[in-house]
């Protein structure tokens, strides 16, 4: 198609259009940080599962490759924190990590089962980069799925490594991206996002200060913070004009969000 190819070719072309959904309507939009992390283990099935009930607006979770070739659904490169053993993910075949039991139940889930468990929900997918800078098969093979699964319309996809954003970039042209910094990465290289095309900024909560929320959506990137669950914190992110926030606890955001729009709506 003309417009994958023009998206294809200069990856800046149309990326508000492809990010629409990224932006906040009446309030920011709640993703569930890792499923509902707060109430069941993380990047699980039972922790994406929860989170239609819990208020949010969509899904967040990482994904990485394993050693048969699957992309599965994982945060840490090893399971010492989840499983309490020391094997790398890249280096278990399927077969073996799907049996692996996790520290507070549930097992590594596939993408494909991923997908499923959040039903319409937004879906964010965080590329893991096990090797930074260096290209990798996965973003291609995330971009293959999410084409099968006919879900192009409803995720994001984001990461920290640039490379892995410009090789899902090439492979799914109209999707949105999202680049992710937090507070050590220089300023200069925070500006690689928009050079990539991306459609939206994931940044740690403590840099997004007015101003800079302001300025990032000047230029035309849905701004978006992590890992918020204090309160006092949610309210003032929203108040300076947040697009959404991540969240482990995605039904008490809801309700410090509710509670500081009427608040600030109330009269004096």
């Amino acid at each position: 198609m003309i417009a994958d190819a023009l998206a294809r070719l200069i990856p800046m072309l149309g990326r508000a259009q492809r990010g629409r959904h990224l932006w906040r309507a009446d309030r920011p939009l709640v993703w569930a940080h890792r499923g509902v992390s707060a109430h069941a283990t993380e990047n699980t099935l039972a922790a994406f599962a929860l989170a239609a009930d819990h208020g949010a607006d969509g899904v967040e979770f990482d994904v990485m490759g394993c050693a048969s070739g699957e992309v599965v659904v994982c945060h840490d490169d090893d399971l010492g924190r989840l499983a309490g053993r020391w094997d790398r993910v890249e280096h278990l075949p399927w077969s073996t990590l799907r049996a692996i039991p996790l520290r507070g139940g549930g097992t590594v889930p596939l993408l494909t089962e991923a997908l499923e468990a959040t039903g319409s929900l937004l879906v964010n997918v965080e590329l893991k980069s096990v090797h930074p800078g260096r290209p990798s098969p996965i973003p291609a093979a995330v971009a293959a799925i999410l084409a099968e699964r006919g879900v192009r319309d409803r995720v994001v996809v984001s990461s920290f490594d640039p490379v892995a954003l410009w090789q899902f970039h090439l492979a799914a042209p109209t999707v949105p991206l999202g680049f992710l910094f937090e507070l050590d990465v220089p300023a200069p290289w925070r500006a690689i996002g928009g050079l990539l095309g991306a459609s939206s900024l994931h940044v740690q909560h403590e840099l997004c200060e007015p101003a800079a929320i302001a300025a990032w959506r000047a230029r035309g990137f849905a701004v978006h913070a992590w890992t918020v669950d204090d309160p006092a914190r949610l309210a003032a992110l929203a108040a300076a004009g947040i697009d959404g926030v991540f969240s482990n606890d995605p039904r008490a955001a809801r309700t410090a969000l509710a509670t500081a729009a009427a608040s600030s709506s109330s009269p004096s």
